[in-house]
């Protein structure tokens, strides 16, 4: 479990493939001061198991699934990405709760600057967006973001001058691809409400 706010702006160090799989090479020598092999480290918003860490940077396989599955698959060497470690009991849980499994990829739409922030619009697929409301919580890249406006296939935030310092969501392109998770509650209200219609109606 994660709680959204990332930790350290970490660097791929390699992407080496083997079959449908690959390893992850990542140089993040804050999320790697206390981190041995079996700890749980986002990056990008993945949650990945560190096989290896060694001179502030760690290792962890990626399967197919989370290749298929989120942008890390196109990750190159010297990229930037967001890292966080998992949360303690005694994190303070400044973001929400965040599983690191993403539910799918947005595209970045267009950017527009204000005096110190930048409002963000991403394109997101509509059977993600039932989950998005305003002013509710969502997860891009692994920051924890709260929604300005949200539509049918779009959604809006609004980044303050840290996040875009201190998270590749400063550096985003317009057209560039993120991953998305969304918040987990809606997920569990929505399959709870359905079940108890289905007992109500039988």
């Amino acid at each position: 479990m994660f709680t959204g706010i990332v930790e350290e702006l970490g660097q791929v160090i390699r992407l080496d493939w083997y079959g449908d799989g690959a390893v992850l090479a990542v140089r993040g020598p804050l999320v790697t001061a206390d981190s041995a092999p079996g700890a749980s480290i986002a990056v990008n918003g993945v949650c990945l198991t560190v096989v290896d860490v060694a001179g502030g940077e760690f290792t962890a396989d990626v399967m197919k699934e989370t290749l298929g599955r989120t942008t890390l698959g196109a990750l190159a060497t010297g990229d930037p990405v967001n890292l966080e470690r998992a949360a303690t009991p005694a994190t303070r849980l400044g973001g929400h709760l965040v599983q690191g499994h993403v539910d799918g990829v947005g595209r970045i739409l267009a950017r527009e600057r204000g005096e110190r922030w930048v409002d963000v619009r991403f394109a997101a697929p509509p059977e993600l967006t039932r989950y998005i409301v305003e002013k509710g919580s969502i997860c891009v890249d692994g920051v924890s973001l709260t929604v300005v406006a949200v539509g049918p296939d779009w959604f809006t935030v609004s980044l303050i001058p840290t996040t875009l310092a201190a998270t590749t969501l400063g550096r985003g392109e317009i057209g560039g691809l993120v991953n998305l998770e969304v918040d987990v509650v809606a997920k569990y209200v929505e399959k709870l409400a359905g079940a108890e219609r289905r007992v109500s109606n039988e």
